[in-house]
């Protein structure tokens, strides 16, 4: 019954040719394939002579007919000089035509040890590579055509990320500046580039080029248009691109070069870069066959402008170690830091490993380069030469500069971060300052530095009481600095005690070096002296006494101590040794009475004149050059 049936098919397959006026065989060929596609008992019929091992130019007779029949299909549509996907209707009958092709392919390959069989699908994938040849083409005319709107959609669709002037007309303004993005604060933000009937056309088409084989060819259709739009985007947002961004970190605006490639990473990689994954599981499809098509697209359509934003970092990375390149560097490094979360996220598949890997290298050479500028910090301090000293014994300019340095880095948490990820060698440093993290070492030994230098600077006074007062300046200075900030909770306690206290060891320095003579001047010899030998010593002691201290009272006006609370004390204490001692002497001078009677003639300083003079102390600017204090 069952070939009753299929004969009869036949029958009426070619009544019908021959009732559209064709005689030959090609037309019921062509309509019996057409029936083969709704039963494919019929297709087993038609070729089972040729499996069975029967006559086998009967089997190859059919292939043969459906190769003939698909082409005359085929050829219709990849000659037409007009877009196929013009018309859906074109579109869908082309699709099934293609579908048609492969599965024919598919189903004679296994007879491929027939030479016939053979000649015929060597026909068929000529036919099919010029299929795919134009689906290729109507891929890219769909891409090309749903991208026109795609800045439009980014911006207003999306979260209006560019400028709002960036579409007026901007004729006869030559110098009006290119629009970049307003500041981002929500980066949950999805940019639908391509309309949804494009994107299923899209669909359509890339699963029949992976099917036959071609997905790389659609893999690089897709990205060739995608490519640009990303590296337009990032342009839009002011980032130059490799172009500038060298000749950038030379220039006096790199600040400005650096704010626009922070702002143009992020924007990459919180939302251009996950809408790009998003398009490109929705064109290709979330199967396990065309995921390789998915991910190697994905990786062409962002690698140039993902490798160019960390191109820019790694200059960065790789530029000056100069220590007022630290900030910029820490920026960079935050950002990319920030970063890398979603970075390991998007670029997790084998074709998008190097760009995750590239991320990584990036991040650890930002490390090693703001590292580095403390090394070349410490060198700074040293090769920092001994030349003319400080007038008046004041703060000198490197300890103003290190400080507040020190305390603007300190002031990021990110910056013991760095120094926790890459330990540094040890250094020597006083076992008493027990840093508790490697930044601390490293902060403690540049103290270290910075106070040795300091030191080698004081040797070039002569004065050694004014050498005191320059460490006792700039030692203040320090633990000022130090303490109520990070850098003191980084040192600790102890180190604040311990430089607290040399401070004051300074002063007690100062003190014996410039008022130990005049006290010795002012001490009272043996009271069994006789009168005419009494009087004569307390002549001679307070002329001695008188010339000192007018000296040292002129001399020491033009000192300077930055620290009022310090000036203070110096003089309390001053005056604390002095004032009894010449109010003691001046008492036993008056009881002389060969001497007391011409009190006027030899005593220069009554005690409030000597405590007038020591109020006189000190009167120089503490602080040389201009700059923070």
């Amino acid at each position: 019954m069952a070939e009753n049936g299929e004969e009869k098919l036949i029958a009426v397959a070619r009544h019908i040719a021959k009732t559209l006026g064709h005689t030959d065989n090609a037309m019921a060929d062509d309509i019996l394939q057409i029936f083969s596609n709704f039963d494919g008992r019929l297709r087993e019929k038609l070729s089972e002579n040729l499996t069975d091992g029967d006559d086998p130019r009967s089997g190859v007779a059919v292939l043969d007919q459906t190769l003939k029949s698909l082409d005359r299909q085929i050829s219709r549509y990849v000659t037409v000089d007009h877009p196929i996907w013009s018309d859906s209707a074109d579109a869908s009958t082309f699709l099934d035509a293609v579908d048609e092709l492969v599965a024919a392919i598919r189903e004679w390959t296994p007879m491929a040890a027939d030479k016939a069989v053979t000649a015929c699908l060597d026909r068929a994938e000529d036919l099919l590579q010029q299929c795919m040849f134009r689906l290729e083409e109507e891929f890219k005319l769909l891409m090309e055509r749903g991208g026109v709107d795609s800045f439009d959609n980014a911006g207003r669709g999306s979260g209006a990320y560019l400028d709002s002037e960036d579409d007026e007309d901007n004729d006869g303004y030559d110098d009006v500046e290119i629009p970049v993005a307003h500041p981002v604060s929500d980066y949950n933000i999805i940019i639908d580039a391509l309309p949804s009937g494009t994107i299923n056309d899209l669909h359509e088409i890339s699963k029949r080029m992976v099917a036959a084989g071609y997905g790389k060819e659609c893999s690089l259709a897709y990205s060739l248009c995608r490519r640009d739009f990303l590296e337009e985007s990032l342009s839009r947002l002011g980032f130059s691109g490799l172009q500038k961004s060298n000749a950038a970190l030379r220039d006096e605006d790199d600040e400005i070069e650096i704010d626009k490639w922070i702002k143009a990473i992020n924007m990459a990689v919180r939302v251009f870069y996950p809408s790009e994954r998003r398009l490109c599981d929705r064109v290709f499809g979330y199967s396990s066959a065309t995921a390789a098509a998915a991910d190697l697209s994905f990786m062409e359509a962002c690698r140039v402008s993902s490798m160019e934003l960390l191109n820019f970092a790694n200059g960065v990375a790789m530029g000056s170690r100069a220590p007022d390149r630290l900030f910029k560097i820490l920026d960079v490094y935050e950002a990319v830091k920030d970063l890398m979360p979603e970075i390991e996220v998007l670029f997790a598949d084998q074709f998008c490993l190097f760009i995750r890997n590239e991320a990584i290298g990036v991040w650890k050479r930002l490390g090693e380069s703001i590292r580095g500028i403390f090394m070349e910090l410490e060198n700074l301090i040293r090769r920092d030469p001994a030349k003319a000293a400080v007038p008046g014994g004041g703060l000198h300019p490197i300890t103003r500069y290190v400080m507040n340095y020190l305390r603007a880095a300190c002031s990021r948490p990110t910056l013991e971060q760095v120094f926790d990820e890459n330990v540094a060698p040890l250094v020597v440093v006083d076992r008493s300052l027990s840093p508790s993290s490697p930044l601390a070492v490293q902060m403690a030994w540049i103290m270290e530095v910075l106070e040795s230098n300091l030191e080698a600077k004081s040797k070039i006074y002569r004065d050694p009481a004014l050498s005191s007062v320059f460490m006792m300046n700039n030692g203040r200075y320090i633990v000022k600095k130090v303490k109520d900030d990070e850098l003191g909770s980084l040192l600790g306690d102890d180190w604040v005690r311990k430089h607290t206290a040399k401070v004051r060891q300074y002063h007690v320095n100062y003190q014996r070096s410039s008022w130990n003579k005049i006290l010795n001047a002012l001490k009272l010899d043996n009271n069994n002296l006789s009168p005419n030998v009494a009087s004569k010593a307390m002549k001679e002691k307070l002329k001695i006494f008188n010339s000192q201290f007018e000296e040292i009272c002129r001399t020491q006006s033009t000192w300077a101590i930055f620290d009022e609370q310090l000036k203070e004390e110096l003089k309390h204490s001053v005056g604390t040794a002095l004032l009894p001692a010449y109010r003691s002497f001046l008492g036993r001078f008056n009881s002389i009475l060969d001497i007391s009677k011409y009190a006027e003639k030899h005593v220069k300083f009554d005690v409030e004149d000597v405590e007038a003079r020591i109020d006189g102390l000190f009167q120089a600017t503490a602080v040389s050059g201009s700059g923070r204090k």
